[in-house]
């Protein structure tokens, strides 16, 4: 732990102190502020071939730790100068007005470690639109969620983006589309809801597609680590059906199941549905603390009919319901809203389950050292 007589007093008052923090007080201190998305976690510096991890906490005069982040580190080749990345973090108070005394010590050591350019994901919500509105929408003929008034702005997001410009943060792209995390997400909420009204809110597909499985005899459970080979295979399925490319091995699947589990049992689950005796759908979930993501999900061009798709997701509701998970977070979708855009196809099946689309403020970019980061983007550029 730092010193607090010797860190704060290079900054003004109230400043705190980063500096870096072992792995297990980085979890102590996420376990007791349960809210913090899985990639802040020490162990997704595990999942990431060719970066390396360090975690940090913030301090207060007193020595109280008061945040913390995963800093992901890329070495230039040739160079002792890194890339930092921190997915969805730093964990802060991002409503705090002084925000400069939270993310100058930070971008201090990152600058001391050789870091020529930062990239982070404030974790803040920004603007959220129902599933009434979205369906309203496509049917007046918008085709961009920008194209929309939403239901609801969140305050910290709507002013985190003014105080961030000028701390001298910029955003990583207009769009999201340079985003490594999704912009957009979808959520379905679950506390202070029976799952009777949780089921009742979902639309007659759904529904119906929950009671089929069941009277068909599809058999859901969750997998092991052996039938990741089997899960793949369906994803790469998926992929050619639905016409996009992850870009994930076998390899990649094997390490996050492993990483993660070996940081605390079950937080990385592969659920199946089977279907006389065949796999038709393979689904993972993530869960950390009070919250859960449903991240990848496969299935098969066959047994379509059977709907188990809709009958796994149902499963995973369920289970994080059980839990006392508030949110059943289904991660990200495109903000398109066009019928006759493929993009939309994931956004219709989900608002599926009446939930609702939440936007966040994409990931913010600091260059630290200006002539290499231009040339890091010049040469980003080329590689698309």
């Amino acid at each position: 732990m730092p010193n607090p007589r010797t860190g704060p007093a290079a900054h003004a008052p109230g400043a705190f102190v980063v500096a870096p923090v072992e792995r297990g007080a980085h979890l102590a201190y996420l376990a007791a502020h349960g809210d913090a998305g899985f990639l802040q976690y020490p162990s997704w510096a595990d999942v990431k071939d060719g970066w390396h991890g360090e975690s940090l906490g913030w301090f207060d005069v007193g020595g109280r730790q008061v945040g913390a982040a995963l800093v992901l580190y890329r070495r230039v080749p040739q160079l002792p100068l890194s890339f930092a990345y921190l997915p969805e973090g730093p964990v802060i108070d991002w409503a705090d007005h002084d925000l400069g005394r939270w993310l100058d010590p930070l971008l201090e050591h990152l600058k001391r470690a050789g870091v020529f350019t930062v990239r982070m994901g404030p974790a803040p919500e920004h603007r959220r639109w129902y599933g009434a509105t979205v369906k309203a929408a496509v049917k007046a003929g918008r085709t961009h969620l920008d194209q929309v008034i939403p239901d609801e702005i969140d305050p910290v997001g709507a002013t985190l983006a003014d105080r961030l410009h000028a701390l001298g943060w910029r955003p990583g792209s207009g769009d999201g589309r340079e985003d490594a995390q999704p912009r957009h997400v979808f959520h379905l909420p679950l506390h202070g809801r029976t799952l009777d009204e949780i089921r009742a809110g979902m639309n007659q597909e759904w529904r119906r597609g929950i009671v089929k499985a069941d009277k068909s005899g599809v058999q859901l459970g969750i997998g092991t680590e052996a039938d990741l080979p089997e899960f793949f295979d369906l994803l790469r399925e998926t992929e050619a059906r639905n016409g996009f490319r992850l870009g994930r091995t076998l390899g990649y699947y094997q390490r996050q199941y492993r990483v993660l589990n070996d940081e605390e049992p079950g937080r990385m689950k592969l659920y199946l549905a089977r279907h006389e005796g065949r796999l038709l759908a393979a689904h993972t979930l993530v869960s950390a603390g009070r919250r859960a993501w449903y991240q990848t999900g496969a299935s098969a061009d066959r047994g379509r009919g059977v709907r188990p798709s809709h009958a796994l997701q149902w499963r995973i509701i369920r289970d994080s319901y059980a839990r006392g998970v508030p949110v059943h977070d289904m991660r990200g979708v495109s903000p398109v809203i066009d019928p006759d855009d493929r993009r939309f196809g994931v956004l219709r099946w989900k608002l599926g389950t009446g939930g609702h689309v939440v936007e966040n403020l994409g990931e913010w970019v600091y260059p630290l050292n200006r002539p290499l980061h231009r040339a890091f983007q010049i040469y980003l550029a080329r590689g698309r």
